[in-house]
């Protein structure tokens, strides 16, 4: 990666993936390219009450409070068998289809994610990525009581490059389906 864009990507975490650390959290930012328009590939993200849309860990998603509104709106998930939790309640925190920016917290579910919360972010990037898009997800999570800092962000950091590879295979499969 060349100095310029590593700059360039740096300058966009701290602007919009900035969050600070206690000493029982961490956290990770985690960067997938996308070979797809911005319009579509938001098009699934900015969808707060249907994450299944390009997450192949949700069953079903329930808005149990409002409807796409910052800070009221809340869902449930139910997870897909095999992982550690059965159901995930999660609220909108931010939303700007301008700036193309999602934030959202866990506040509740049956698994070990306290005080999680996970920005994702959209960037073109016609120079260095050749038209391709810029996802940009970061979270920070508490540790569990008898986990690691590493094993913990570990698990966080093989859900989340799940769904940011889910995301591109998606949204790129719908532009080769259109063509």
């Amino acid at each position: 990666m060349d100095l310029k864009l590593l700059t360039k990507l740096q300058a966009m975490l701290k602007s919009l993936h900035n969050s600070k650390l206690s000493s029982n959290q961490c956290g990770s930012s985690l960067v997938q390219t996308i070979d797809a328009p911005l319009p579509l590939v938001w098009s699934l993200i900015r969808r707060f009450e249907y994450p299944q849309g390009y997450k192949r860990f949700v069953k079903k998603c329930t808005m149990l409070v409002g409807d796409g509104a910052i800070g009221i709106s809340v869902r449930e998930i139910m997870v897909t068998s095999g992982l550690p939790a059965r159901v995930s309640v999660e609220r909108l925190d931010k939303f700007d289809d301008d700036k193309h920016v999602l934030k959202f917290s866990i506040v509740g579910g049956d698994h070990r994610l306290l005080n999680y919360s996970s920005t994702i972010t959209l960037h073109e990037e016609e120079e260095n990525f050749a038209g391709k898009i810029v996802a940009i997800e970061s979270y920070l999570v508490d540790i569990p009581a008898g986990s690691s800092g590493e094993d913990t962000c570990s698990f966080a950091n093989t859900i989340i490059g799940c769904n940011l590879r889910s995301l591109a295979k998606t949204t790129e499969e719908m532009v080769r389906m259109a063509h």
